[in-house]
């Protein structure tokens, strides 16, 4: 017995042995970064994303099609608002609503940075209206916030990044590397006939950039525990997106003699087998990535479970959610209380890890479910991206840029559950990241496409910071 609790004794020690100098390898992946002096821009810059806003560039879904008056409106507000950029830049209109600015540099032997947003918004709920703090398109403007839909996803971004190159062209700044600034009009239906066209269009003009940056990534604030310091997430991939409809049809007949499987019961059980049994949690890149870098800045004992993810890795990855997710949205059937229906159907959500695809998770799906029930894809259906890296030239410019504004916050890179348009541009582009300094807290995270989107003056002014200062630092 003393020789059993002798051995259980060491195994124990060395395991805390193992997980303490695991622990303490762990160093900062932080850099240390030259000031970058603060821009003075006027308060006009407000009314600006204000006056943006109003346009109602709005995506309903991808079979409507755009609203001409609205967009060709915002593009005349655009070359009124922005006039140098008009006069020295290259402006080609893709697919008729989307926009590809060209800056040419004065080194072709440099590859181009490619600067990304998206006009389009999404539509509001007409129940809501009362609980904005302004209506949604009137771009109201207060002492600290601008109000509207478009305000944090993605006019701000799209209006930053134009304020930038205006001051910069004012200024006489003439860039080494061209960049371009693609802006597509689709983005909230998937994208394909904006960014997706874009991305063609550079690639038949055989552009190669060093990198791509769009949205995705933010600074987050109160969302890690035990972190008081704001996080940069840049978002390495995102992962891809499909919808998969379930349908079960059978003789139906009336509710006064049901059969032992009827038409929504057999629909119930796949739905909730599904949920049961979902695709598993994987340590893949770019998680392994996010733990590198995030590890070392938490407190005990959170940064033993980084530090060590070969024993902690179930709770780790499930709060990083890094899994393909299964959600049931949309369900039908059934046309009167007494008729069991011939037909009933719902609708199953993917957001597929890398490494996986849409058709493995189609695979998934069919063997999970019931043989009488039938699986096709419907909508629209993207896999996930490919993974950028950290080792980089782009990677190391944007985290010096922020580092050189806010030398308080820490850089981390991630993964990104939704997608963006810049999926489009990884087959013209070494690096694709997803990062503009949104601030982001447990509060304002429901504001995206939901009820009162707005974005802090201070908060708008640090985007178009960013902006100015990554276009001069890739010129280096």
């Amino acid at each position: 017995m003393k020789k059993i609790l002798l051995g259980l004794a060491l195994a124990v020690g060395v395991l805390v042995a193992v997980l303490l100098i695991n622990t303490l390898r762990m160093s900062s992946r932080q850099i240390n970064s030259e000031p970058l002096e603060k821009v003075a821009f006027s308060d006009q810059v407000f009314d600006n994303l204000s006056k943006a806003i109003r346009f109602e560039t709005i995506s309903f879904s991808e079979d409507t099609p755009p609203d001409s008056a609205a967009f060709f409106g915002f593009h005349r507000f655009l070359e009124e608002t922005f006039p140098l950029i008009h006069i020295r830049l290259k402006l080609e209109k893709i697919n008729t609503f989307s926009l590809l600015y060209t800056w040419e540099g004065s080194d072709p032997s440099l590859k181009p940075i490619i600067l990304m947003s998206h006009q389009d918004v999404v539509p509001v709920d007409a129940p809501t209206l009362s609980q904005w703090e302004a209506p949604p398109f009137s771009g109201s403007i207060t002492d600290t916030h601008i109000i509207g839909r478009g305000t944090m996803d993605d006019k701000g971004t799209l209006m930053g990044v134009l304020e930038a190159v205006e001051k910069l062209l004012s200024e006489g700044f003439q860039p080494k590397r061209t960049i371009y600034i693609a802006s597509g009009h689709d983005e909230e239906v998937g994208g394909p006939r904006g960014a997706g066209k874009i991305a063609e269009y550079l690639k038949d003009q055989g552009v190669e950039a060093l990198m791509t940056l769009d949205e995705g990534g933010y600074f987050a604030e109160g969302m890690i525990p035990g972190l008081n310091s704001p996080v940069a997430m840049i978002n390495l991939a995102e992962k891809g997106f499909a919808s998969f409809r379930l349908i079960v049809r059978t003789n139906g007949g009336h509710s006064s003699a049901p059969p032992k499987e009827n038409t929504i019961g057999i629909l119930a059980k796949a739905i909730v087998d599904l949920e049961n049994n979902q695709l598993p949690y994987k340590l893949i890149p770019p998680i392994t990535d996010q733990l590198e870098y995030l590890g070392p800045e938490l407190p005990y004992p959170n940064r033993m479970f980084f530090a060590n993810p070969w024993l902690f890795k179930k709770p780790i990855l499930e709060a990083l959610n890094a899994h393909t997710t299964t959600a049931p949205t949309i369900i039908d059937g059934g046309v009167k209380n007494n008729v069991i229906p011939t037909v009933a159907e719902a609708t199953i959500n993917f957001r597929i890890l890398p490494g996986e695809t849409i058709e493995s998770v189609q695979a998934h799906i069919e063997s999970v479910v019931s043989d009488t029930v039938k699986v096709e894809p419907v909508g629209f259906l993207t896999n996930p991206s490919g993974v950028s890296s950290t080792d980089s030239e782009a990677y190391e410019v944007v985290q010096k840029t922020i580092r050189g504004l806010h030398p308080e916050v820490l850089v981390v890179p991630g993964l990104l559950g939704g997608a963006t348009d810049s999926r489009y541009f990884q087959e013209i582009s070494e690096q694709v990241y997803r990062f503009y300094p949104i601030r982001i807290t447990p509060e304002s995270m429901t504001r995206f496409h939901g009820i009162d989107e707005k974005i802090s003056k201070d908060n708008y002014l640090e985007i178009i910071q960013f902006s100015y200062h990554l276009i001069k630092n890739f010129q280096q």
